[in-house]
């Protein structure tokens, strides 16, 4: 059975369990520290050391993290529960100054940090100490047995969208991706949902991070230059025929005066990881050279949630996964009243940390990876997710379609998971070997999959 540890309706005052906060310094750098000052009284005291950014460049971030586990900490009326406040302040010195303050103060689990520097900054201490951390990053090169994340990993959203889309009948997918260490992350994570689903990737396409302009990068993903060559050989026997006489030759001439090119291209739908001015951009290049929704579908991945795509008329239909707020209203609502302002989607990480670590110990404070890792998982205010021993997670997440009047649902997130679900295969297979354009093919082979891929000629030489 599923553990539930959302509490949405445990709801005691926050600004009473606040005023119990005494504050007192670690001596160690001025780190700063908070402690609960609670009686005593349950059969146990689990203390959790919660390493956010306080100060510095993502101290917004930090508290923002902070105000969650408080409010979670509150909800849960978990007296046995102690939580210790440390300022990594953003870097991987001051996460580290911060984890052994937390060690020396008897943390038997750390929540955080938030950056993956800062993560690996202290996983050797964390390690050395056997104590498990559950952190915040959204990168997985960190992740490791007993270091675990929070965050939303990119493996699990391309997977999801991929997942979806091929089972909604495409099979032809191009990547259009930064070329940057995220890029790369996404055509690793395309390629092993691509071999889990049996489709292929036709393409891939780096473009300069930030980047408006795609027109040579586009041009060539979509093979322009051939298909419009192709439309003026056709248009040329079609004016040949209409100058003999034949009616049917005008009208096709008419027809083909719309296009700029004749024949499609070699995917039916494009992944872009991007938001914003870039994403559009790139979808409106796309119908430049002759690419259009609905024969082409496009897909994207959760940061597509936090662009207002719902005006672009190019992007109506387009799918990408999101974490199901089916139990967020509360916390945003509350949020709001205690720190007046919205919660970034982040923030809820926080809380369900917190009432992840309550839930783990409340029986038992050892084992507790094992714990963590249960695989039928838990409920928290973003749906269901869980934790494998490899320190990576997954997230019943929502598929959501781009309309006019708003982003629709269009499949849910699984209520529980099924002994099927689990981590893609971490082998990078490929049945044909996918075009590459914007950046060196060699080295973006090397990157993306270890080695070089074998030519068109070694595959039918293979069959």
């Amino acid at each position: 059975m599923l553990k539930k540890i959302f509490y949405a309706f445990m709801m005691l005052n926050l600004c009473a369990c606040a005023s119990r906060g005494i504050y007192s310094r670690s001596g160690q750098n001025d780190l700063y520290t908070e402690t609960n000052d609670i009686n005593f009284i349950a059969d146990r005291e689990f203390r959790v050391g919660v390493l956010l950014p306080l100060s510095g460049d993502f101290a917004k971030q930090g508290n923002g993290l902070k105000n969650a586990t408080m409010m979670a900490l509150d909800d849960i009326n978990d007296d046995g529960l102690v939580l210790q406040y440390y300022d990594t302040k953003g870097t991987p010195e001051g996460a580290s100054v911060a984890m052994e303050n937390a060690v020396n103060q008897g943390a038997q689990l750390i929540i955080g940090p938030m950056l993956s520097s800062s993560v690996q900054a202290i996983t050797p201490t964390a390690k050395r100490k056997d104590i498990p951390v559950i952190a915040f990053n959204s990168a997985s090169e960190v992740l490791q047995n007993g270091i675990y994340t929070m965050g939303l990993l990119i493996d699990e959203q391309v997977d999801r969208v991929i997942t979806y889309t091929a089972q909604q009948g495409r099979s032809r997918f191009a990547l259009l991706l930064p070329d940057n260490n995220t890029g790369i992350a996404v055509a690793k994570a395309a390629v092993k949902a691509a071999a889990k689903n049996n489709v292929s990737i036709t393409s891939i396409g780096f473009y300069k991070s930030g980047t408006t302009d795609f027109t040579d990068i586009l041009k060539e993903m979509t093979n322009y230059n051939a298909r419009a060559a192709k439309l003026a050989q056709i248009k040329a026997q079609y004016s040949a025929a209409a100058t003999a006489g034949n009616p049917e030759a005008v009208r096709m001439m008419k027809q083909l005066d719309k296009s700029d090119t004749y024949g499609g291209v070699d995917f039916d739908t494009v992944l872009i990881p991007d938001y914003g001015t870039t994403l559009k951009s790139a979808v409106a290049m796309f119908g430049y050279y002759d690419v259009f929704s609905p024969e082409v579908k496009f897909i994207g991945t959760s940061i597509w949630d936090n662009s207002n795509l719902n005006k672009e008329t190019t992007m109506r239909g387009s799918w990408y996964p999101s974490l199901s707020r089916q139990n967020s209203s509360y916390f945003a609502t509350k949020y709001m009243q205690l720190f007046n302002e919205r919660p970034s989607s982040l923030y809820a990480f926080g809380y369900d940390a917190v009432a992840l670590a309550s839930a783990i110990s409340r029986h038992d404070v050892n084992h507790l990876d094992s714990k963590i890792t249960n695989p039928e998982g838990y409920i928290g205010l973003n749906g269901v997710f869980r934790f494998f021993p490899d320190g990576h997670n997954q997230h019943s997440l929502d598929i959501k379609e781009i309309r006019d009047s708003g982003n629709y649902i269009v499949d849910a997130a699984p209520l529980k998971f099924t002994d099927t679900d689990n981590l893609i295969s971490q082998e990078l297979f490929l049945p044909s070997k996918p075009a590459i354009y914007g950046k060196n093919p060699e080295t973006a082979q090397m990157m993306i999959f270890g080695r070089l891929l074998p030519s068109a000629d070694d595959f039918e030489m293979a069959e």
